[in-house]
């Protein structure tokens, strides 16, 4: 369900994407410390995004250094790592395995049963430092399971589940803060719901498998298309003003080329994708 949010690199400066990408590094390199090899391969980029975001508010000071890692033998990377790197890292492992539990649920993927396994110590750990967060994530994710179940036909309940969700894992701590950072990982948690849902939406009508923009294209007389980009803009727009009400200065720029372009990024693609096969479709019926 997870990787919507990222950057759009075309619009970033060079110094920010390089920002960035040490971020991503720092992430994985403390993956790699906390949970092995696979650690790294739980890597998201909507974590990366969370240790940017928490970096930015609370202007923790970081720890840099050049590294060369397995995937870049040949150049160093810069890495970056502060304590949202650590918190960030324990979100991840917990929001992946739960994702991987789900896709077994879903698709008797033994594979990811068996990773799970291997991550039952590492996820107990991080369950027994954050109970708060764990116990939110496998709270909502039964809860989703239940409500998709029973083919629940209310769009703004299901896609709410995954954003208390998200909204209890952008709460690092109760503080001044924690009710912003709970809305704006509110929103942004129902925007990868209902991002996940378009995307799926052409196979899970093939399976006949549950997805609730179904219903939404049969009872609504818009454009699909048109409707879901809509009901996204509708989510990243709360998203925008909770974060515009925190006060970020640092890594700010970052930030709003995320929530104001690059969530959009795989939107986009599919919409690409969705044209190229209508017109692929168009010139094998012409020659017909």
């Amino acid at each position: 369900m997870f990787g919507y949010i990222n950057i759009n690199r075309k619009e970033l400066t060079d110094e920010n994407k390089k920002a960035y990408q040490a971020y991503y590094c720092g992430l994985c390199r403390r993956l790699k410390a906390t949970c092995g090899t696979r650690g790294q391969m739980l890597l998201n980029y909507d974590m990366t995004f969370l240790v940017v975001l928490l970096t930015g508010l609370y202007e923790f000071a970081d720890e840099s250094m050049e590294i060369t890692c397995a995937l870049h033998p040949t150049r160093r990377q810069s890495v970056r790592l502060n304590q949202a790197t650590d918190y960030a890292a324990d979100m991840n492992l917990i929001l992946a395995y739960h994702n991987m539990i789900d896709d077994w649920r879903d698709d008797r993927a033994f594979v990811k049963k068996a990773f799970v396994k291997m991550l039952d110590r590492d996820y107990a750990r991080v369950m027994e430092k954050y109970p708060r967060q764990a116990g939110a994530v496998e709270m909502f994710m039964k809860k989703t399971v239940e409500i998709e179940q029973s083919r629940e036909r209310n769009l703004d309940a299901v896609a709410g589940l995954t954003g208390e969700m998200l909204g209890e894992v952008f709460c690092w701590k109760e503080d001044e803060w924690a009710d912003e950072l709970r809305t704006l990982g509110f929103y942004m948690g129902k925007f990868i719901y209902l991002m996940d849902a378009y995307e799926d939406y052409d196979t899970d009508l093939q399976r006949n498998a549950y997805n609730p923009l179904v219903n939404l294209n049969r009872e609504s007389g818009q454009d699909f298309d048109t409707l879901c980009r809509l009901l996204l803009t509708s989510m990243m727009s709360e998203c925008a003003k909770s974060f515009e009400r925190l006060p970020i200065l640092l890594h700010a720029d970052i930030l709003r080329n995320v929530l104001y372009s690059g969530v959009w990024s795989r939107f986009e693609y599919l919409q690409l994708r969705k044209r190229r096969a209508e017109e692929k479709a168009k010139k094998k019926m012409r020659k017909q």
